[in-house]
């Protein structure tokens, strides 16, 4: 396993070389000068000059990759255009938010789409499998943001039992974790109820029953850690979806998090800000795919064996 683990961690050198040269890139393929976007409306070209020489603007580009290099080995992300505070603290500040967000959203997405899917699958083709799987598919179809609305408009309007919007205790959180992890946990439901049902038909199942083992032991002991790797692929994806920032979610809850900050700096074009955050959802969904596969490791050796 340690080998493996080696193995993998010097896969994502290059990979993360490649993020920050793209995210170094971001500045400069986006339409507009930067330069023109902090100095505002009214500006002369000898102020222009001066703020290009102090954004280091006036560089030849090699030179200035290096200098961004330089800066995030010192964990340094540069200035926002707008505020003109350390995008690394206002990003410190909003990814914790987004990460109990998307630990909130993964607990509701794994807790209804794995005990969906064991329900379907134990009583194939049954009005249980059928009312199971029918409710995963409405699940996958309804898009966040209306889902979000009428969850609102449901429990923070006509009931009043939960907050619509902000961030503050847990019952600020219920809502948007629903609304985030509604559609994860229909999509685990059915590749749940379909793995289950492929390793159901194995033949050290049949052993397993043949030996007088309880159905749910052999559901949840046998099948279940077998049937469990295209349902990590889900959760891995989904979680590092979450973790890279929730746009929507983020937006329709007013929740402080790394997507709606995101999508604020966007709307504001400062681009040192939009740089930041897409380097670290970058790295965040390279850091979640190594441990999905870390995980691929631990839930069947064969690949550890194959990887080598």
């Amino acid at each position: 396993m340690r080998a493996y683990l080696i193995r993998r961690l010097l896969t994502l050198v290059p990979v993360l070389l490649g993020v920050t040269f793209l995210s170094f890139l971001l500045l400069y393929v986006i339409p507009g000068d930067p330069v023109q976007a902090v100095a505002g409306e009214r500006y002369d070209e000898e102020f222009l000059a001066d703020l290009r020489a102090e954004l280091h603007l006036d560089e030849p580009l090699p030179l200035r990759y290096v200098r961004f290099v330089g800066a995030l080995v010192q964990g340094d992300l540069g200035l926002s255009y707008v505020t003109r505070e350390p995008v690394r603290d206002r990003i410190l500040q909003t990814f914790p938010n987004t990460l109990l967000l998307a630990f909130s959203a993964m607990a509701v997405a794994v807790i209804l789409g794995l005990s969906l899917g064991i329900l379907a699958a134990i009583r194939p083709g049954s009005r249980l499998d059928r009312g199971m799987m029918t409710l995963a598919s409405v699940g996958i179809s309804v898009p966040v943001f209306w889902l979000g609305m009428v969850l609102i408009f449901l429990f923070a309007v006509q009931l009043r039992l939960l907050p619509p919007s902000g961030s503050g205790g847990l019952s600020h959180l219920i809502l948007p974790a629903f609304t985030l992890g509604a559609g994860s946990a229909a999509l685990i439901a059915r590749m749940t109820r379909s793995s289950l049902l492929e390793v159901l038909g194995q033949d050290y199942i049949r052993t397993a029953r043949a030996k007088g083992l309880h159905p749910w032991r052999v559901m949840m002991v046998h099948a279940l850690r077998n049937a469990l790797l295209p349902v990590v692929t889900v959760i891995g994806n989904d979680f590092g979806s979450y973790l890279s920032g929730s746009v929507l979610t983020e937006k329709i809850f007013a929740w402080p998090g790394l997507g709606r900050y995101t999508l604020e700096a966007v709307a504001k074009r400062d681009l040192p800000a939009i740089q930041g955050a897409v380097l670290v959802m970058a790295l965040v969904f390279v850091l979640v795919n190594l441990l999905v596969d870390l995980t691929y490791a631990w839930i069947d050796p064969r690949t550890r064996r194959e990887a080598t």
